[in-house]
């Protein structure tokens, strides 16, 4: 039995080159990117931006962990709920979402919107 543990923090400037590498998969490229100098300053203003998973890792399960340790963290600032942007060329992400059971509440300015 594979047994994964997960940490989460914060993003860090020193994490960019790795995240940077990720997105020279197409696939992830072409929905989340391009990544540049302004989603990173975005990103570490606390704002979650973007859920990905290292290419290497798709379809293992491993995206699911995640988003459900990061919505458990308790060093996130308060919140009365999760939302989720999902463009309506990404039937991945829209799969995922609906898979985790996330309300899909409609169309949003042009985006499916996702509630947890």
């Amino acid at each position: 039995m594979l047994v994964r543990v997960l940490l989460v923090r914060r993003l860090e400037r020193p994490d960019w080159a790795w995240v940077q590498a990720w997105f020279a998969d197409e696939v992830l490229d072409r929905e989340l990117g391009p990544l540049d100098t302004d989603w990173l300053d975005h990103v570490l203003a606390d704002v979650l931006a973007d859920p990905a998973v290292d290419p290497a890792r798709r379809r293992t399960g491993v995206g699911a962990e995640a988003l459900t340790a990061v919505t458990a963290w308790p060093g996130h600032p308060p919140a009365e709920g999760w939302i989720a942007f999902v463009d309506p060329d990404n039937a991945p992400a829209f799969a995922f979402f609906a898979a985790l059971g996330w309300a899909h509440e409609g169309l949003d300015d042009a985006m499916h919107r996702f509630r947890r």
